[in-house]
């Protein structure tokens, strides 16, 4: 129970902060980190993906779990500001993560490739 409880809780959070986002879309660039990551377009969202993703690399290779969570987090707000920018939301990457549960990593990517 504890579980589902705590799935649906992470599950939400993700859904707030899409929700943030999607407020932010046309806010003000100047009050606001997220519009103005909009305004400057995909490639300033891209590169910030880039450099959270570097920083999460550094992290994990110094081992420090604290750091690592900090990263992630901030690698997975910018994947978010990216979905938002392209008119997409974590219910369409809940929906491919439930699409591919159960299924060989991969048999997956040969089906991806496949195509």
């Amino acid at each position: 129970m504890a579980n589902e409880i705590t799935t649906a809780m992470n599950e939400d959070v993700l859904r707030r902060l899409g929700a943030t986002l999607a407020s932010r879309r046309h806010a003000d660039p100047a009050v606001s980190y997220t519009a103005k990551l909009f305004a400057k377009g995909p490639d300033a969202i891209l590169k910030k993906i880039g450099e959270e993703s570097a920083e999460l690399i550094m992290a994990a290779k110094d081992g420090e779990a604290d750091h690592i969570v900090y990263e992630s987090a901030d690698l997975l707000y910018h994947v978010m500001v990216l979905l938002t920018f392209c008119g997409l939301s974590i219910e369409d990457v809940f929906r491919e993560l439930h699409r591919r549960e159960g299924v060989s990593g991969i048999e997956e990517k040969n089906a991806r490739t496949a195509k």
